[in-house]
């Protein structure tokens, strides 16, 4: 499926961890300020690609890309491109809540402040946007001095999209980012995605095939390695071009 709106493009990939072939001739489109849902069962490659687009890959020993990764024109696996340039323009959040053992407020500066932001008001104010677009700010205003671990499992995953967004990033990646919270945090995250894209491109890997149809506008469905298929959510989930989505979302294998 081609778009004109799109962000990113991946061209034929094949990812490698060693010997084993983990991707297998992906090609896709991820649309401008649209949520893509990757879905398919565990060891299909969702997170391999998540991971590919913001060469966090890059980062385990013995792992080769064949192929292109297209980001608003460029080759990301290009030699010459900086990697940590790649990661700040495409910000990830993870499965589990990662917060640094750090006051809520370094949590979101850390990262402005390696990139040079120094000035007390720059970072203040970039705080109170950050967290209010995560819809954090009204619960932690008066705490941001305090650890960021004191905070419940939701409100850490939901700091943990602020501090992405500190980055100014185009694209967020999120693996699987309710899987360790419970329903009422995962309806708070459902309801940011869906608030987010209205700036953002957000990519996410879920396992949930209800909240996929929830909160994304495309999906592919992943099986070992092979995009089986790519579509509108609606269409996928109500009419799907592939026997095998079929069977996948029915429950009938995987």
């Amino acid at each position: 499926m081609r778009t004109n709106d799109s962000i990113i493009q991946t061209k034929q990939v094949n990812f490698f961890y060693g010997t084993f072939k983990a991707l297998i001739d992906v090609t896709m489109d991820f649309e401008k300020n649209k949520v893509t849902a990757l879905i398919g069962p565990s060891g299909c490659g969702k997170s391999t690609l998540l991971r590919l687009l913001n060469r966090m890959n890059d980062l385990i020993d013995g792992t080769r890309v064949e192929g292109e990764v297209i980001f608003e024109g460029t080759n990301i696996y290009d030699t010459g491109i900086d990697p940590v340039d790649i990661r700040r323009r495409i910000g990830m959040v993870f499965q589990k809540p990662n917060p640094f053992p750090k006051t809520i407020f370094d949590n979101i500066t850390y990262g402005p402040k390696l990139n040079g932001v120094r000035s007390k008001d720059a970072q203040e104010t970039l705080v109170q946007q950050s967290l209010e677009q995560a819809s954090l700010w009204e619960e932690v205003k008066d705490i941001l001095n305090r650890s960021a671990m004191t905070l419940s499992g939701g409100q850490q995953q939901r700091l943990c999209i602020a501090r992405a967004l500190a980055m100014r990033p185009d694209v967020l990646l999120m693996d699987e980012p309710t899987s360790a919270l419970d329903p009422i945090s995962t309806a708070k995250i459902e309801e940011l995605i869906a608030e987010l894209k209205r700036n953002y491109t957000i990519i996410i890997v879920t396992h949930n095939m209800q909240q996929a149809a929830r909160v994304s506008d495309y999906t592919g469905f992943f099986y070992l390695g092979k995009l089986i298929e790519f579509n509108p959510t609606e269409k996928l989930f109500t009419k799907p071009d592939e026997k095998q989505t079929e069977e996948y979302i029915t429950g009938r294998f995987g």
